[in-house]
């Protein structure tokens, strides 16, 4: 059986989905077609179904939980590593409101973040996450609100850090901040599904053992992205959590959507939103 499979170039991505692309694990039978997006290219061909299995945004997940249940492996969840809202200078949170500010895209859930934290600041321009830094630094916006290897580099293009959003959210909640997963249509076959979950887990763990075997399909689709930023990018994202959600991670993933519900800022979601419950 073949399936299609979206998930984005960024090393964290291309770090857990190497060896069950290229045969290095056993895929129990199963092939995958995959293809590459930006994650918000993604979370937008998920609106549509486009794909078997993908990685999104959980901000997306709300507008396509009908369809689509995430699965227990490869989500990008943390502590110390979301998004951040950064400025070339010094503005007040009170400004927010009437200053112009760059986003990854609309359903990242740095923007579902970002409105819960600012819900005032309506005047936001998308950006694709790479050009966000310039769009600062050309002043074509006031701030900017950065994730993936971004977070790395600003500070050596002279930018400052306005605030945390990952940690805002552990200090409103004391989870991790979920931010990114992996779902599986819901017509899959259960069956099939969990083949799929053990799969990824399975590619996790072989890229963990042998990081040297992932390194030319991470730098390849890096953008030509240092090697010391590409360590951290994958140190950062991939985790126990990615390797097993686990009741810690549901749990912070459940209060996401309860915040975001509450605040009006997503959908209400099924009551089934896991592949394992």
């Amino acid at each position: 059986m073949k399936l299609t499979l979206g998930f984005s170039p960024c090393p964290n991505d291309t770090f857990i989905f190497d060896a069950m692309v290229h045969g290095r694990v056993d895929t129990e039978g199963l092939e995958f077609d995959y293809f590459l997006a930006d994650v918000e290219e993604l979370n937008h061909k998920a609106m549509t179904s486009v794909a078997d299995i993908t990685k999104i945004s959980f901000h997306a997940f709300a507008y396509v939980a009908e369809n689509y249940l995430i699965l227990e492996s490869g989500s990008a969840l943390g502590y110390g590593n979301g998004p951040l809202l950064i400025s070339r200078n010094k503005i007040n949170f009170s400004d927010l409101a009437s200053s112009r500010i760059a986003i990854p895209g609309r359903f990242t859930t740095a923007n579902l973040l970002f409105s819960i934290a600012w819900p005032e600041a309506k005047n936001k321009t998308e950006y694709l996450f790479s050009d966000i830094e310039e769009a600062l630094l050309s002043e074509k916006v006031d701030a900017s609100l950065i994730i993936h290897e971004t977070r790395f580099t600003y500070e050596k293009r002279g930018l400052i850090k306005m605030a945390d959003l990952g940690e805002y959210w552990e200090n409103l909640t004391g989870s991790a901040i979920p931010l990114g997963t992996i779902v599986i249509r819901r017509n899959i076959p259960e069956e099939i599904a969990l083949k799929v979950n053990r799969i990824i887990r399975r590619s996790i763990e072989f890229a963990m053992s042998d990081s040297a075997a992932s390194a030319d399909f991470v730098s390849i689709n890096a953008r030509e992205m240092d090697r010391s930023v590409m360590k951290k990018h994958i140190d950062l994202y991939v985790n126990e959590f990615s390797l097993s959600l686990g009741k810690k991670g549901k749990e912070a993933i459940k209060e996401l959507f309860r915040i975001s519900s509450e605040k009006k800022v997503i959908p209400n979601v099924p009551e089934r939103i896991f592949l394992i419950p």
